[in-house]
């Protein structure tokens, strides 16, 4: 079992271990930069866990966003090559 461990990781791409990079960073760029004022701006228990609840939909929210406008350039990508030249 763990001789085939080496085999599965050489099938790990370079785009896959940017991806997963670049979602870390934006994980910990959320939590850094959000998620840990937002705790820390609140002293009740009840309060801290509506405010993270918050923060949490808000990054689905952005997330969402990001999702559907990256669907609609793969979408629409031949009639924004042809409209870009």
């Amino acid at each position: 079992m763990i001789s085939m461990l080496p085999l599965a990781l050489e099938k790990i791409g370079n785009e896959t271990l940017l991806f997963a990079l670049a979602g870390a960073v934006a994980v910990a760029a959320f939590v850094g930069l959000i998620l840990v004022p937002v705790l820390g701006a609140y002293g009740r228990v009840w309060e801290k866990a509506a405010a993270g609840v918050l923060a949490v939909v808000v990054l689905a929210a952005l997330v969402l966003v990001g999702v559907v406008i990256g669907l609609l350039i793969v979408y629409y990508y031949n009639d924004l090559v042809d409209l870009a030249g």
